[in-house]
């Protein structure tokens, strides 16, 4: 059985951690979204050199730690003269790594998205930009709306690396109350409960609106 009194007396942390956590999750909910977005169109444009930044982006991303992208920002950046803090540093670390999942999300939304849908927009005297902006990417995003669910699910999972660097969240809090308290079982069972109240919500609006899609169409 948990030890309560652990919650109650570090309570404060608990919620700046868990505030802390939301905020750095919408941030870069927000901005992968937007990112992945245009690495997707980049990806299967007939502009050469913008599908070929699309491609190595998502390739290389995809394939190297979460971790290492935040230390890019957090200890390379100073190098240069750019110094910015844990909780930013993991953010945009957080946003650039789940773009490149995003964006082969989306991209595989677009590709389900029948031909015809765009020649028939580009013959109507639509742009490029303006066919994704207004018929293509509403279809694909709403195609792919299950998995941009788990992506963003796994992102709020994810923002447990801003704890390595000071980065605030709720695990930093949970590893400076397990140290204070040395009870590191008790300690971690509430940090998970926090978790919990983020993802299982999540999870739930999910699953209700994909199913409210299914049924209108």
């Amino acid at each position: 059985m948990p030890d309560f009194s652990i919650l109650i007396e570090y309570f404060d942390f608990y919620i700046e951690g868990f505030v802390n956590t939301i905020y750095a999750s919408i941030l870069a909910l927000l901005g992968s979204f937007l990112l992945g977005t245009v690495i997707a169109v980049f990806r299967i444009t007939t502009v050469k050199p913008l599908r070929w930044l699309g491609t190595v982006y998502v390739e290389f991303i995809r394939n190297i730690p979460l971790l290492l992208i935040v230390y890019l920002f957090y200890l390379v950046l100073p190098m240069l003269g750019i110094t910015l803090n844990g909780f930013i540093s993991g953010t945009i670390g957080l946003t650039v790594y789940t773009a490149a999942f995003i964006a082969e999300t989306i991209r595989a939304g677009i590709m389900s998205v029948p031909k015809g849908q765009s020649e028939a927009a580009l013959s109507s005297g639509l742009t490029y930009v303006q066919t994704m902006r207004y018929v293509i990417l509403p279809q694909a995003i709403k195609i792919v709306i299950p998995p941009l669910s788990n992506q963003f699910i796994n992102l709020v999972k994810n923002s447990s690396v801003l704890s390595v660097i000071a980065g605030l969240d709720l695990m930093y809090f949970g590893d400076r109350v397990a140290g204070k308290t040395y009870a590191t079982f008790d300690t971690y069972i509430f940090v998970a409960v926090f978790y919990l109240v983020l993802t299982l919500p999540l999870s739930y609006a999910a699953l209700i609106l994909e199913r409210r899609l299914a049924k209108h169409s």
